[in-house]
């Protein structure tokens, strides 16, 4: 019979009053996991881990650590089993370091037992291990937050608990600290198989180093999975509200986001993300539409490649759509396709505007082809009248092309919306063949 995982919370709510905190949230973490619990603020994350602590009471399913439900353990048998970094700490007394470190030992003494030498041993040597070794008789008031904070996950460790639970620990660190700190955590759930759950801010630190993300959004789990998965920058505009930039770091191959502003108007939180957003290839404000149009049916939405001053460009960034975007009048960039390229392969469903073509933007249509056989790809048809193969042929033959390869010809925009809208709500089983 396999062991139970280290987590398991099923059908988990919490209220605060009148407030819902956690809403029917289902969660696994393996042993020796690393997993980040990311979202805005007041999305539930600390009060996920209240809960693992047995903290706050839940209104509604269960809380397990081990196999075992938490409400059923003692205080002394919850810190044996799940040891636990807060955001802040309220510290009335100036104790010496060492003697605040010993205190994590408690859950392994009986009533009246004093400290050991082993258990000084340990201290000394954790407290190495986080760089405070020259601070063990130092007062914990006398020292600064960010080597407090260490101090702090120094308790932790001393209580060698296989559940690890960190509330933004590197939120007083400097960037050496936190790339130390976290650095460390993930050393423990590889090499010494402790199951870590923190609640981070940061998710390039996130990604960097934690095995999954989970990513909460008004108390539900919108997210979860590989960080190369999760992040994405339709991710970071649904749930922050934020438009950013994805990049990937050539050394690790790890996903990691460029911030670049503030959404005026974010969109609803989802109560679950889409498999992929619908992505929209257009110009010349023959997508904006289409953009607007799937927009208000609460679709995932992003378009591309675009050039800046085009007007559909510009209702995509009202929108606070994600867009591969170009500068003006420039033909299409190696990067800028590579970026379309990127958005077409997350796509749930692609729809072509009846975009004029010309020598500069002629790469959209191109770039399309490898992913037809695999995503579902909508068609719009074109204008009877006005030109708009300004290629020689080119696009013509490009766009017939994605036809004979199974892009679906529709009449109009409320006729490729109706057609997003029976795709999402129809699952499909995608073609193995990728892009080649």
């Amino acid at each position: 019979m396999s062991e139970p995982p280290a987590v398991r919370l099923t059908r988990l709510g919490v209220r605060f009053g009148e407030r819902v905190a956690l809403q029917a949230l289902d969660l696994t973490v393996a042993r020796g996991e690393f997993v980040a619990l990311a979202g805005p603020n007041g999305s539930g994350k600390t009060t996920l881990l209240r809960a693992l602590l047995g903290f706050v009471a839940p209104s509604e399913g269960t809380v397990e650590v081990f196999g075992t439900p938490v409400a059923s353990l003692s205080t002394t048998e919850r810190a044996r089993r799940v040891a636990w970094v807060p955001q802040e700490e309220a510290l009335r007394d100036d104790i010496p370091l060492d003697q605040y470190v010993l205190y994590g030992r408690y859950a392994h003494h009986r009533r009246l037992d004093g400290d050991s030498r082993e258990d000084r041993v340990l201290v000394e040597r954790i407290l190495a291990d986080v760089g405070l070794a020259d601070r063990a008789r130092d007062g914990l008031l006398s020292i600064s937050g960010g080597e407090r904070q260490r101090a702090t996950l120094a308790r932790a460790l001393a209580q060698q608990s296989p559940l690890l639970l960190l509330d933004e620990p590197t939120s007083h660190l400097d960037i050496a600290h936190q790339l130390d700190l976290l650095g460390r955590v993930r050393s423990l759930a590889r090499n010494d198989g402790v199951t870590v759950l923190a609640a981070l801010h940061d998710l390039n630190l996130a990604a960097r180093y934690a095995d999954r993300i989970v990513v909460l959004s008004r108390g539900r789990r919108v997210a979860d999975g590989p960080p190369k998965d999760v992040l994405s920058e339709d991710l970071l505009a649904r749930v922050w509200g934020v438009a950013a930039e994805l990049a990937v770091d050539r050394q690790t191959g790890l996903p990691y986001l460029l911030p670049r502003r503030l959404i005026e108007e974010k969109g609803p939180a989802p109560s679950t993300l889409l498999p992929g957003p619908v992505h929209v290839v257009g110009g010349g404000g023959s997508a904006s539409p289409l953009l607007r149009a799937l927009s208000n049916e609460g679709l995932r939405v992003t378009a591309g490649a675009l050039h800046l001053l085009d007007t559909d460009a510009e209702t995509a960034d009202a929108l606070g759509l994600v867009a591969a975007v170009e500068a003006p009048f420039a033909p299409l960039s190696d990067a800028t396709r590579a970026h379309h390229r990127v958005l077409l392969g997350e796509a749930a469903v692609i729809v072509v505007a009846p975009f004029a073509v010309g020598p500069s933007n002629l790469g959209n249509l191109e770039d399309i082809t490898p992913f037809v056989g695999r995503t579902p790809t909508l068609l719009v048809d074109p204008p009877s009248g006005p030109a708009w193969d300004f290629t020689g042929g080119a696009a013509t033959r490009a766009r017939d092309g994605l036809r004979a390869a199974g892009a679906e010809p529709v009449p109009g925009t409320e006729a490729a919306v109706r057609r997003v809208v029976e795709r999402l709500a129809r699952p499909t089983v995608p073609s193995p063949a990728g892009p080649g």
